[in-house]
């Protein structure tokens, strides 16, 4: 069966940036498609999340869009399945005022949510402030450490890298840019409005703090840290969050 694949070009070349499309709507797809081409990104689409899923094991891909209702393997599936092997960020896409969706794609490991109906340059602004981020956070070095070790926790803005007491920890390019950092300010309180804005500062974002609530409780289930009495994650209440050396 042939995969109802669409990869789109600019200038007849290869774009280096590979943005998936998932999105069964196929007006929504092709329009998203379009805007992402015009900034030079190549694009793939897929209709279903079981395309999606055969398209990751195909491609080395830069970053998903994928809507959370699709025919089949619904999107939290196709999320839940590409955070197995991948790392590179995922932007969900959301019926209106799904909260509940928002918030179980998040601790399944996405980064970003927009809700439909959405302005394509505000979807545009988000996919590429999660590309500067990823980028950022995997060729660092010479503008700043490449490494940070705080508490058995050892951090490599290089490689993407996180270790806790020698253990690999997988974390998502929202997750390690938090703990990244919180580590980098050891001992200093950063609001979670400062963790938005160190992270998305894009004019198109809106704030949610409920958003990176769910990142750090994520980040704590990985680290085995616990609400009541953290090791690691620390909450300094009406302030913000702190990991303490």
């Amino acid at each position: 069966m042939l995969l109802r694949i669409k990869i789109f070009y600019i200038g007849g070349m290869q774009m280096s940036e590979k943005i998936l499309v998932v999105d069964d709507e196929q007006e929504i797809a092709d329009l998203v498609a379009l805007y992402l081409k015009n900034e030079g990104f190549q694009v793939f689409q897929c209709g279903s999340g079981a395309d999606a899923v055969k398209m990751i094991e195909q491609e080395r891909l830069d970053l998903v869009i994928l809507d959370v209702m699709l025919p089949g393997m619904g999107g939290m599936e196709v999320c839940r399945k590409i955070r197995e092997h991948h790392n590179y960020p995922i932007i969900m896409l959301t019926a209106k005022g799904e909260e509940t969706d928002k918030i179980t794609g998040l601790t399944l490991g996405a980064d970003d949510y927009i809700t439909k109906p959405f302005l394509p340059l505000e979807l545009v602004a988000r996919v590429k402030a999660q590309l500067r981020r990823y980028k950022r956070y995997n060729t660092a070095g010479e503008q700043e450490d490449e490494e940070v070790v705080v508490s058995g926790l050892v951090l490599n803005s290089k490689t993407h890298e996180c270790f806790l007491n020698e253990k690999p920890l997988s974390l998502t390019p929202t997750e390690f840019s938090i703990l990244w950092i919180l580590c980098t300010r050891k001992g200093c309180v950063v609001s979670a409005e400062e963790l938005f804005h160190m992270i998305w500062a894009d004019e198109y974002y809106t704030k949610n703090n409920n958003t990176i609530t769910v990142h750090i409780r994520h980040l704590r289930e990985k680290m085995g840290d616990s609400f009541e009495n953290p090791k690691y994650i620390k909450t300094v209440w009406g302030c913000g969050y702190k990991i303490e050396g």
